[in-house]
């Protein structure tokens, strides 16, 4: 038996209730990965945000490589079970929860954007966990 979602509820709700592939926590770092990513791609220039957003475009092999990094970062050797825990088991996955987020209008793509643009970009077994080295700070090598 199927219910009817009411349409007050966020869109980003529905869409857990609609596409139950993926926890919330996947599309919260997602949507994160993609701050990350301008971050890393384009740094602080000192102009605003609505100055920049046209320069500020990230390509989803692009996106897929930052947010390899942020997992790193945030849950290092835990990164591969941590995604895989949220329903992200291959960069196609990341592919999917963008353009869910595109579908609800959370995220945007230009033209030549593509959801399979995500697939293959690396194997996520690989990436995560065999690549994965701890590297010492300047301030731990003193």
């Amino acid at each position: 038996m199927s219910r009817a979602i009411p349409e007050e509820i966020d869109p980003l709700i529905k869409l857990l209730c609609e596409d139950q592939r993926y926890k919330f926590d996947a599309y919260t770092f997602i949507r994160e990965g993609l701050d990350y990513a301008q971050q890393l791609l384009y740094p602080a220039t000192g102009r605003s945000d609505s100055e920049t957003k046209v320069s500020r475009h990230i390509s989803g092999q692009d996106l897929c490589h930052a947010l390899r990094h942020l997992a790193h970062d945030r849950y290092g050797y835990l990164a591969l079970p941590v995604l895989q825990n949220w329903g992200l088991r291959s960069t196609s996955d990341f592919g999917e929860v963008v353009y869910n987020l595109i579908k609800i209008g959370v995220m945007s793509k230009s033209p030549g954007d593509s959801r399979e643009h995500f697939d293959d970009v690396y194997d996520f077994e690989q990436a995560l966990l065999h690549d994965f080295a701890i590297c010492p700070t300047k301030e731990m090598a003193k």
